[in-house]
């Protein structure tokens, strides 16, 4: 199943969608450039080589990399849910 056909179609502001980030959800927006991206939450569990909760995203070529946001996605009203992943609680 492609990220594009599970997407909730409601889009929200950078606060907006921090919370829902903060929950768990998988986040994307209209605005990037390649298909297929998302940004996810990490909380560090024993298994982590990090000690603090940091987020990362998934690029169009399907690597994993730290995301930081510019000033363009804290501005933008484009935030779009992607879905809860089945792992979360």
């Amino acid at each position: 199943m492609s990220t594009e056909s599970i997407k909730e179609s409601i889009n929200r502001d950078f606060g907006t969608a921090l919370t829902a980030l903060k929950n768990g959800y998988r986040l994307a927006r209209d605005g990037w450039n390649g298909k297929g991206m998302w940004i996810e939450l990490q909380l560090p569990d024993q298994n982590s080589k990090m000690s603090l909760p940091y987020i990362y995203m998934k690029t169009a070529d399907d690597k994993l990399v730290p995301w930081l946001a510019s000033q363009t996605d804290v501005l933008a009203e484009d935030w779009t849910v992607i879905f809860k992943p089945t792992w979360q609680k």
